[in-house]
């Protein structure tokens, strides 16, 4: 049984991130909200209580069970988490007279705890927090304060309680918290016993078998995108039941140059039973006249279903569909709050399960896209396909902004081939996230030679991000925009002015529609 440490969900802005560095620890770490708690089975060693937006003083304070937590794993309570645990044993838990925000220096009070084994005795650490622990309950003793604070990190008294607690009132997680990596090695591996053998190959080997006891004889259907997470997904389930997986890779009209044949070529020698649908006229036909955004993906994710539904046809004995949904996704469909406010609807295949009564069947979904890469390496999966940035579902169609012919799609194209060229050839490429260029529906004055011209203007889009739900602009060189620009220009009639996007996410999203 795989050790796990699992992480209550009060809505804090860093709880994916304590999830990614505790796997960074090679220690499978699981997010839940605060008030789903599962069944505390061997497999929990710890239990981490989030940040929260919320303060324990107000009315609408998250109330955990925390007596299901406590006495029963090693506890650590972070920010909220810390406050929490303090106000519902006895201590003072104030408002704090300025939101304390930023780096601060956490002096030790002089003690050896192992919750702090490694960590200097004055150690630059990152607070965000409204609250602050005044007074730790009377059964807590006093590790660390701050520069600014008292109360930094506390633990409950030996013998107080069946397994310690400790409360943190910074974030570890961060990387402005130096040697805040080390204080959560500290409590996963010393203090709750984790072993830190969850790597690539035990994933890959576990789920393998998990596929093949879920699955038995049965045959799965799954569309292939071409990307990291639909190509590692269909893997994983090839290894565990062979020709029984039937995969399509569709033609919308909106991939990138050449993409189709290309991503064809690369499925060829993985042994993947692939067969491509060439569907881009019926795409492109009934996104005629649509410029809405929201209605564009609708109509994509509508014809998607129609065309994979006659495709799956072909087949009578299908029982799973297969989906490359990876953890954010899960997080976000079970977060605090529900569902978050839609910001924009990429084209999935979830109207498809209703359909074809099929169960559906997620090989990633407790990876997030960086774990899923070096799944990917692990099984040889080629570096063209683990190594390629992601792309949205709707793939050109939300990058040309306006409505939609294959006029606009074939300028995109060549526009967007050059500017992936040279990224690679600059050696670009892999220190970039995700990049893209947008056709915007304007168009400016030119001079080309004596001539006066008025074409379209695209943009340049580069971005930095682990996952995508934080991005910040890529700082490309000068001399790669210039040499990018001029190409573009010079050889894609009907545009003649390139611009570079300087703007992070948020407030800013990464594609543009």
């Amino acid at each position: 049984m795989q050790d796990k440490i699992l992480i209550l969900d009060f809505g804090s802005q860093y709880t994916q991130l304590i999830a990614r560095r505790i796997r960074e620890l090679n220690v499978y770490s699981e997010i839940v909200p605060y008030n789903k708690l599962p069944q505390l089975d061997d497999s929990i060693k710890g239990i981490i209580l989030s940040g929260s937006p919320f303060s324990v003083t107000e009315e609408r304070a998250l109330h955990p069970e925390i007596e299901k937590i406590i006495n029963q794993r090693p506890v650590l309570g972070i920010c909220y988490g810390a406050q929490y645990i303090a106000q519902h044993y006895g201590g003072n838990v104030m408002r704090s007279e300025k939101r304390e925000y930023g780096k601060a220096m956490l002096l030790r009070k002089g003690n050896t705890d192992s919750f702090l084994d490694g960590v200097s005795d004055e150690s630059q650490v990152w607070m965000s927090h409204g609250d602050t622990v005044k007074e730790i309950p009377s059964n807590f003793e006093l590790l660390a304060g701050t520069d600014s604070i008292d109360v930094a990190a506390f633990r409950s008294k030996e013998g107080a309680f069946d397994h310690p607690v400790y409360c943190i009132q910074f974030h570890p997680e961060v990387t402005h918290s130096l040697e805040g990596a080390q204080i959560l090695k500290n409590f996963v591996i010393d203090i709750s016993g984790c072993k830190g053998d969850w790597t690539p190959d035990a994933f890959i080997e576990s789920t393998v078998e998990e596929l093949r006891q879920k699955i038995g004889e049965e045959h799965v259907l799954m569309a292939l995108s071409g990307g990291v997470d639909s190509t590692v997904g269909a893997m994983l389930l090839h290894r565990a039941i062979g020709k029984n997986l039937y995969c399509f890779f569709i033609d919308n009209g909106l991939l990138r140059k050449n993409e189709y044949q290309e991503v064809l070529d690369s499925y060829k020698g993985m042994g993947l039973n692939i067969k491509g649908i060439d569907a881009s006229d019926k795409f492109l036909t009934e996104l005629a006249g649509a410029s809405d955004p929201e209605k564009k993906r609708k109509i994509i994710g509508r014809v998607f279903i129609e065309v994979f539904e006659e495709a799956a046809t072909q087949y009578e004995d299908i029982a799973w569909l297969g989906q490359g949904t990876i953890y954010p996704d899960v997080i976000e469909s079970v977060s605090v709050h529900g569902p978050s406010v839609t910001i924009k609807s990429h084209h999935n295949v979830g109207g498809l399960p209703d359909i074809l009564k099929l169960k559906i069947i997620e090989p990633l979904r407790m990876l997030f896209k960086d774990e899923v890469r070096k799944v990917g390496r692990a099984m040889d999966i080629p570096e063209l396909i683990v190594g390629r940035h992601p792309f949205p579902g709707p793939g050109l169609a939300i990058r040309i902004l306006g409505d939609i012919t294959r006029d606009k799609v074939e300028l995109l194209q060549e526009a967007d081939a050059i500017f992936v060229k040279n990224l690679k050839k600059f050696d670009l490429y892999d220190k970039v996230w995700q990049a893209g260029v947008m056709l915007l529906p304007v168009q400016s004055v030119g001079v080309m030679g004596d001539e006066r011209t008025y074409e379209q203007p695209v943009v340049l889009r580069a971005v930095n991000s682990m996952d995508g739900m934080t991005a910040e602009w890529s700082r490309l060189p000068y001399d790669f925009l210039a040499a990018t620009s001029s190409e573009i220009i010079n050889n894609v009639k009907g545009i003649n002015r390139v611009v570079y996007d300087i703007s992070t996410k948020p407030p800013a999203t990464i594609e543009w529609e």
